[in-house]
This record gives C-alpha cells, sequence and structure tokens, in this order.
C-alpha cells in the first residue's frame, strides 16, 4: 500500500500537476480542488490511486473521495509539496461562480441551511429518544405508567425537542447573514425579533388561542415560530443592506448607524411586507408538499424513492432541508426521511453486490466499505467511486430505492428528524415505527441486492478511453455477448497480426499514463502510415465506440480479446474523422476492415496518433503477452504479439 506522500504526489500529477490547481481545500471526506482546465485531468489515473474512493465534479469543484481521517494526512502531504491550501469558504466562493442560476441558487440555499442541520438532527434524535422512553411497552418494563412520568422531567425534554424550533428564525437569519457577507450577530437579533415573546405566538394564533396583530388596520402581524423563508430573505436583504450602509457611513458613526439603521430597516420590511408575503409562499409550498407526500396506493414513495438519487448526483438536493425543516416545524414529523432513507440503502446494497461480485481487488476493496458508507448514511463513494461507473448497479439501486419509498408511503412513516438515514435513521423511528422502518430498508437492498447480482453488474473489460472520463464525456453501448464455437483448447499461442500499416513502438511511449503503465493491459502501440484499422485475427465485434468510433474490440473464439484504440484523447472528436464499418455483435475475418480514419484531420487536432494494441488486463484465458515485432509492419501481413493462452 502506497504510503500518503506517495498518493498525494500521484494527485497532482494525475490532475495535471500543481500549475492546474487554482485552489484546493478539504472536508471532512474528501479533497476540494479548484483547476484551470478539467481536460488536464487523468479521471481513470484518479480512481487507480491507492486509498481513492471516488472522484467527480460537483459544484464547480473536482472532489477527491478518501474518507474520514484519511483526507487530512493526504491534505497535509499536499501542502508539504509546496502547495498553498485555501479555505472552504474561499473555495466555496469560488465555486458559486460556476454552474448556471439555478445550480449557483441552490448551492446558496445548501449554504445557508447547512450549517443549521446539526442541531435539527440533535433535536430530532431526543424526539426519537423521548417517544421509546415514553411509550407504554418501555414504561412497562420498569412497572411504570405514561402518568407516572414527572411534570418537570416532560419539560425538561420539551426544552430539548422545541427550543430549536422555536428559534429557528434566529439560527436561519445567522446562517444568512454570514453566507452573504454580513455580520451573524446582527442576524441572530434579527431573527430573534420575528419570535420576540411581545408578538402574538405563531402556533397559538393557528390553534385559534391567540389573535394576531392589526398594523394600520390591515397588515396582520405574528410571531414567525417555526418559519424558514421569511428569516432567510431577511438575513439575505439584510446582510447586502449592511454592505451597503458600510461603504456610505463614516468610519466613525459606522459602529453606532450601521447596526442601529439595518435593524430598524430590516425589522420593519420584515413584520409588514417581507414576513407576511414569504411566510404566505412557504405555506403554498409545505401544502404542496404535503399533498403530494399523502398522494393515494404510494405514488409518492414511488416517484420520489426512484428520483431522489438522481436528484442527489446533480447537486441541488440542498432544496429538500427546507422542506424537511417546514414538515418538521408544521406536524412534527418528516415523511420525506423514509423515503429518502430507503433510495439511500439501495443504493448501498447495489455497491455490495458489485463488491461481493467483482474479482477485482481493487474495486473490491472500493465498493465494501463504500457500500457499509451507505449505510450510515453517505452515499458519494457508492455512487460516484462505483455504482454510476458502471451504471446498471446505479439503476438497480433507483429502482430498489421506488419500491422502498413506495413501501415507506404505504405505512405512512414518518420520523421524528431529519437529515440522519439508514443505520442511524433507526434512532428517529423508535415511536413504534422501528419495525416496518426496518422492513422498507431491507426490501429496498434486497431489490437493488438481487437484481446488480442478476443483471446489473459482471466483471468485463476496463473503460475503453481513459481520456473519455476525464473530458466529461460518456459513450453509450456495450459489449455484445458473441455467439462463441466451442473454445479452442488446442490453441496454445495465438498470433495476433497488425491491425494498422506503420511503425511499431513500445506500449511505454505512449504519452497516456493508463496505456504507458499498462493500466489498461499489454501490448504494443502502432505509429499509423495509413488511416485503415483491419482484423487482426477471424473473431467476434465485441464492442465499438458508437459515438466517438475511435476504439474497438475484437475477440477470438478463445475468449482472447484485443483493444484497438486510435489516438490519444482522439475521443474529444466526438467521431469527426472516423468512419466505422462494423457493429458490435458483427463477425470479422482477418483482414477486414474495421475502421477508417482521417490522419490529416487527427493531426490537425494536435492529436498523438499513436495507437496502443493491447490485450486488456483480467482476461483468465490469458497467460502471458508477448510483442513479436519492431519497426516498419504492414497491416494483417505480420504478427505484432504472441498471446500465450492459459
Amino acid at each position: 500500500m502506497s504510503d500518503n506522500r506517495d498518493i498525494a504526489k500521484e494527485v497532482v500529477q494525475a490532475i495535471g500537476g500543481q500549475e492546474n490547481i487554482a485552489s484546493f481545500a478539504h472536508c471532512a471526506t474528501r479533497l476540494r480542488i479548484m483547476v484551470h482546465d478539467k481536460e488536464k485531468i487523468d479521471q481513470k489515473k484518479i480512481e487507480n490511486i491507492d486509498k481513492v474512493k471516488g472522484a467527480f465534479f460537483n459544484s464547480g469543484q473536482y472532489q477527491i473521495i478518501f474518507g474520514t481521517g484519511t483526507v487530512n494526512r493526504i491534505y497535509e502531504e499536499v501542502e508539504k509539496l509546496g502547495i498553498t491550501g485555501t479555505s472552504k469558504e474561499d473555495l466555496k466562493g469560488q465555486a458559486k461562480k460556476q454552474g448556471n442560476a439555478f445550480q449557483r441558487a441552490i448551492r446558496t440555499f445548501g449554504d445557508v441551511f447547512v450549517p443549521i442541520i446539526p442541531v435539527l438532527v440533535a433535536t430530532g434524535l431526543f424526539m426519537g429518544l423521548r417517544g421509546l422512553l415514553t411509550q407504554p411497552q418501555v414504561l412497562a418494563l420498569f412497572g411504570a405508567v405514561p402518568e407516572d412520568i414527572p411534570a418537570n422531567f416532560l419539560l425538561f425534554t420539551q426544552i430539548l425537542t422545541d427550543t430549536a424550533f422555536a428559534f429557528l428564525p434566529a439560527l436561519i437569519a445567522w446562517s444568512a447573514f454570514r453566507v452573504f457577507g454580513g455580520s451573524p450577530i446582527l442576524g441572530i437579533v434579527l431573527g430573534l425579533m420575528l419570535v420576540n415573546p411581545a408578538l402574538p405566538n405563531a402556533y397559538s394564533v393557528a390553534n385559534g388561542s391567540a389573535e394576531a396583530l392589526t398594523m394600520f388596520g390591515f397588515i396582520p402581524v405574528v410571531g414567525y415560530q417555526g418559519s424558514v423563508l421569511p428569516a432567510f430573505f431577511m438575513g439575505m436583504l439584510g446582510a447586502k443592506f449592511e454592505k451597503f450602509l458600510r461603504k456610505r457611513i463614516p468610519e466613525a458613526l459606522d459602529l453606532i448607524l450601521t447596526p442601529f439603521i439595518t435593524l430598524l430597516v430590516m425589522i420593519t420590511l420584515g413584520l409588514f411586507a417581507i414576513g407576511p408575503i414569504f411566510h404566505s409562499l412557504e405555506t403554498w409550498v409545505l401544502q404542496g408538499t404535503t399533498f403530494v407526500l399523502h398522494l393515494p396506493f404510494g405514488i409518492a414513495g414511488l416517484v420520489i424513492g426512484f428520483f431522489n438519487q438522481i436528484i442527489v448526483v446533480t447537486g441541488v438536493h440542498h432544496i429538500f432541508n427546507f422542506l424537511e425543516i417546514q414538515l418538521l416545524q408544521k406536524y412534527g414529523n418528516n415523511p420525506f426521511n423514509a423515503i429518502v432513507t430507503s433510495a439511500m440503502a439501495a443504493q448501498g446494497a447495489a455497491c455490495l453486490a458489485v463488491g461481493l461480485k467483482t474479482k477485482d481487488k481493487k474495486l473490491k476493496a472500493l465498493a465494501l466499505p463504500s457500500s457499509f458508507s451507505a449505510f450510515l448514511g453517505i452515499t458519494e463513494p457508492a455512487i460516484f467511486g462505483v455504482n454510476l461507473r458502471f451504471m446498471k448497479p446505479f439503476i438497480m439501486g433507483l429502482i430498489g430505492g421506488a419500491i422502498g419509498g413506495f413501501l415507506a408511503s404505504l405505512f405512512g412513516l414518518a420520523a421524528t428528524g431529519m437529515a440522519v438515514t439508514v443505520i442511524p435513521g433507526t434512532l428517529l423511528y423508535l415511536n413504534n415505527q422501528l419495525p416496518l422502518y426496518i422492513l422498507c430498508n431491507l426490501v429496498a437492498m434486497a431489490v437493488a441486492f438481487v437484481l446488480t447480482w442478476m443483471f446489473g453488474y459482471k466483471d468485463k473489460l476496463p473503460e475503453i478511453a481513459p481520456e473519455a472520463a476525464s473530458s466529461g464525456n460518456s459513450e453509450s453501448g456495450k459489449a455484445a455477448p458473441a455467439d462463441k464455437a466451442a473454445p479452442v483448447t488446442q490453441l496454445k499461442v495465438l498470433e495476433v497480426s497488425a491491425p494498422i500499416t506503420g511503425t511499431v513502438v513500445p506500449l511505454e511511449t505512449v504519452p497516456d499514463p493508463a496505456f504507458a503503465q499498462k493500466h489498461m493491459g499489454e501490448g504494443i502501440a502502432i505509429e499509423p502510415s495509413e488511416g485503415k484499422a483491419v482484423a487482426p485475427f477471424d473473431g467476434t465485434v465485441a464492442l465499438v465506440m458508437d459515438k466517438s468510433k475511435h476504439a474497438i474490440i475484437l475477440e477470438h473464439e478463445s475468449g482472447v480479446q484485443i483493444l484497438i484504440h486510435i489516438g490519444i484523447n482522439t475521443v474529444s472528436l466526438k467521431g469527426n474523422g472516423f468512419t466505422t464499418h462494423v457493429q458490435t455483435g458483427d463477425q470479422v475475418k482477418a483482414g477486414q476492415l474495421l475502421i477508417e480514419f482521417d490522419i490529416e484531420a487527427i493531426r490537425a487536432a494536435g492529436l498523438p496518433l499513436i495507437t496502443p494494441v493491447l490485450v486488456p488486463s483480467g482476461l483468465e484465458q490469458v497467460a502471458e503477452v508477448a510483442p513479436s515485432a519492431a519497426g516498419d509492419v504492414t497491416a494483417n501481413e505480420k504478427s505484432v504479439m504472441k498471446v500465450h493462452l492459459a
């Protein structure tokens, strides 16, 4: 296993070197890097680095998952290489400039709510614990009944469970001021003004035990206990207004006038304009959310359970924080949590199936701990490190999530809190819901696991084009099962003729580490002098890249496969300059034309023409691959390598 210093060096090299790093930071589980040029990132190489559990772009940042504890050590080693780290807040500031307007808005929304989630998590756990301790069945174990619980104890538990939501506007306004560049202390005071005891309590007005104040004869004014949007927008506008004032008020008066004017103007707007308007909007959003969650026949769970993790991949899932907070403050429970939990458990189970089924030691070492991470409520290693790389496991996880969500919706499960899921989430269902909660998760996991095991994954070749991943492009298509004749058991050595006319050179000279370091397999490379690739033996087209047309895999009846990868980074041409003459599944004869390519067009694009011809690693039929030619060769006339069969 590589030490952390070596890993740090490999990471820097794989993302394009120190000169490609604009800034970098880390969070609890991953390095977060801003790069100058995405095209310089070698995605395949990153994924093959020891201890890396996945890597992907999200929120404008290239994020490399190492896991808790490990990431701190890797970060320290990167800094020792002379690269200055950046604070996470500064990095977020750079990331906010990227993405479309909607993505930036959701990202900002998430930045406000994420810091207060731990408090709401604790509150939810307190609710679950109180629900457990006050259950008649639990009390009976101690020979007690609910009426025996002391009033002071109930008051104590009420303080634990109600405080965060009673003063929620203060938390939100504080966080909004912080995010938008104002003074957080002003946000706290402004938020507390919204829930001042002098105002009619919002809950009391809602149940009819109190009446709203009427200002100017027509504006109803109440407290905003448990409200979200009024505090958010007051915090956002208040921070911007404070910054506006500080630029215009003389320094000698700034300490006195800026907070005075900010609080006076914002609480006036909040109580008489912003509050009533956005509280109404909040009510409509809550009603819409409640309507969807209470659709009959488990429809809500089916739809949300399927699409939730797709939304997570897009990075705009922070909007759900707002919805969950609304549900909790209004109803005291959160039906969204149980559905989302099923979706997360299913992705973990799909990843687990890959880990148990694969024979690839590195993939197994990645998939098994990633699946456990998902069962603890963190799905990113499983999704980005495993499931999305093979796609089918991700889809099977979506199906499992839909089934589990469907059951959760049918059973009417509702958590006492938010933000903790799967195994830790059991603490939110201690109020007589735990057996059904476990059942929904087990069903989601079983469906995802079985579907992935049967249809979603099989050990196969590495990805054709490592540069496709690093450029953000993807290719459709898969290797079709060939109608193979009985294996040629008497064959000991397969002679592979030159598929291209040109000059044979060692594979190590290819300007792509994935090929040069033989991560993809063993073989040779050819500098083409003619733009044609032909079949080096009789066999079946196992895979041809339909869109980019730059690579093809042929399979011999013995099971040996050959990858012909025309040029380096030619996937970026998106098929321009390439013409394919065969399709996946076609039977071909030695010398048959497979692909034509425009040499001048590839050169004009500034891309290397050198073409790797190799036997992919991991084929159990192969004992050894030995190059057998060097120098000039003519297509289909001379052997370029010998494949010794096992």
